[in-house]
């Protein structure tokens, strides 16, 4: 499928140096990077709200956070955009406190020796220090799934108590099946050794666990406030947000692309930054690949999720950002207190509690009634005594589509295939945040992605976003700067 060469260079036809598809904190953080080198944006987003999953939904003054967001990160840079976004006065500055429930006990999340053990008891502690021990001596030999990865480092009991339950309740998989890279990404550098150790304060390397901090900045009205002053400085730099303009076809000819969207509108551009699922990617753009890379992109999974927000007391809440929920008798994954994040998410005497439901559209928890989701939530809360019987005054629900990608045994290879394709044949777009890499980014690792793609494509920089870890230095090649990241065991 071709355009008309003359249909392309039309006077008339303004073709954007820089387009944009998705307004959330990558493709936010693009536009931002482009205005200081000069270059002003569209950036197009299929919903009608920008922030993505970092967004801030407010249902009858109550404000919830989907997913939660700390603002945290090592990188010094994202700190400044952050910074630029928002004044000093919009932030709090807020304790982190996480713990597991399980066996109706509450665990210090990370580990603090002398509460497992007051809560495992000294012969099940005994048990799991053991069990750590032989793994040492003997680990597993296959270390590319979840499952083996994790037991190599914490141990069977541990890994039993702590990782599996929670874990198959957010992917809905057996945790074999998926791959270390969930786990190497989203526990590095935390063992149950130097768990330990940091909670005997015996960690001298002065190395800092992000799994592990103890406090982080928050916009006071939640996530959403960042992307939405965010957009709003954009359009008044100049750049344009398109809003209910989900992409539906890329077409490339010669060094154009022409963008359609579902209402039928057309855009021209020379690049494309895109925070779309990268798995549609293969079917969004023409001429098609092969056949193996589109069957790639159909094979790439993701892992919906919805929210139950009630409302109670603030007296009978729990003080936590969050609780993780280890019981297998419950489908509840995790309980947010929205208070605890900010006093200004929540009205005065009461708090919100959003209980987090990881699931499939179409299945049987996605197509609940609301009500009786409020009511499955209410039942669930006071199985685990949570809250008191009868005390919720209100409840809301929030559904949101594509929420995690995920990381199964197979999702690597088909990100190579994909990538790889990108890299060939279209060199002018870029996959940058967490759907449009298929990678499970926290928001500063989006942005970053963000950053450095706008840098290759307007200071020819050679930026390889695919190993961009906030964990590690950015690593640089003098190569494509496209490579895709490698599986490993």
């Amino acid at each position: 499928m071709k355009l008309q060469t003359n249909q392309i260079y039309s006077k008339k036809m303004k073709i954007e140096e820089i387009l944009i598809i998705g307004a959330g904190p990558a493709g936010l953080t693009a536009a931002w990077e482009a205005d200081k080198h000069g270059i002003k944006t569209t950036i197009l987003e299929g919903d009608k709200v920008v922030g993505g999953i970092s967004r801030t939904v407010e249902r009858n003054g109550w404000k919830f956070d989907i997913g939660g967001h700390r603002f945290f990160t090592k990188v010094e840079e994202v700190y400044e955009i952050w910074d630029e976004i928002l004044g000093e006065d919009d932030f709090l500055l807020r304790p982190r406190m996480s713990r597991i429930y399980y066996n109706k006990k509450f665990y210090d999340y990370p580990l603090k020796a002398s509460n497992a053990l007051l809560n495992l008891g000294i012969f099940e502690a005994i048990r799991c220090v053991i069990s750590y021990f032989y793994v040492r001596i003997k680990p597993p030999k296959d270390q590319s799934n979840f499952e083996n990865w994790v037991a190599a480092r914490f141990g069977w009991r541990l890994y039993n108590i702590f990782f599996k339950t929670y874990t198959e309740k957010v992917w809905g998989i057996d945790a074999k099946d998926i791959g270390a890279d969930w786990a190497a990404q989203r526990i590095k550098n935390l063992s149950l050794l130097k768990a330990i150790l940091d909670s005997l304060k015996l960690n001298k390397s002065g190395e800092i666990i992000t799994t592990l901090i103890n406090e982080f900045k928050y916009p006071k009205f939640g996530p959403g406030m960042m992307w939405e002053t965010a957009s709003k400085k954009l359009i008044d730099k100049g750049h344009n947000i398109y809003f209910n303009c989900r992409v539906s076809e890329i077409i490339k000819e010669d060094d154009i692309y022409k963008v359609t969207t579902k209402n039928g509108e057309s855009f021209y551009a020379k690049n494309i930054l895109s925070s779309m699922p990268l798995a549609h990617l293969p079917s969004t753009i023409k001429p098609e690949p092969n056949q193996e890379v589109n069957k790639s992109g159909s094979d790439l999974a993701f892992r919906d999720f919805l929210s139950v927000a009630l409302v109670i007391d603030e007296k009978n809440a729990f003080p936590d950002n969050w609780i993780y929920i280890h019981e297998p008798d419950v489908e509840v994954g995790r309980v947010q207190n929205y208070g605890s994040w900010s006093p200004y998410m929540v009205k005065e005497g009461k708090t919100c509690l959003g209980l987090e439901y990881f699931v499939n559209i179409g299945d049987r928890l996605w197509t609940m009634e609301d009500e009786e989701l409020i009511k499955l939530a209410k039942k669930e809360l006071e199985k685990l005594s949570l809250i008191n019987k009868d005390s919720v005054y209100e409840g809301y629900v929030v559904r949101m589509p594509k929420a995690y990608p995920v990381y199964d045994l197979n999702y690597s290879e088909n990100v190579n295939n994909i990538s790889e394709w990108i890299n060939q044949d279209h060199p002018n777009i870029f996959p940058i945040g967490r759907n449009g890499m298929h990678r499970y980014n926290n928001q500063d690792h989006s942005m970053m992605t963000a950053v450095k793609s706008v840098r290759n494509i307007i200071l020819n920089e050679k930026n390889d976003i695919w190993t961009i870890n906030v964990e590690e230095d950015y690593h640089e090649e003098a190569s494509t700067g496209r490579t895709a990241p490698i599986q490993k065991s």
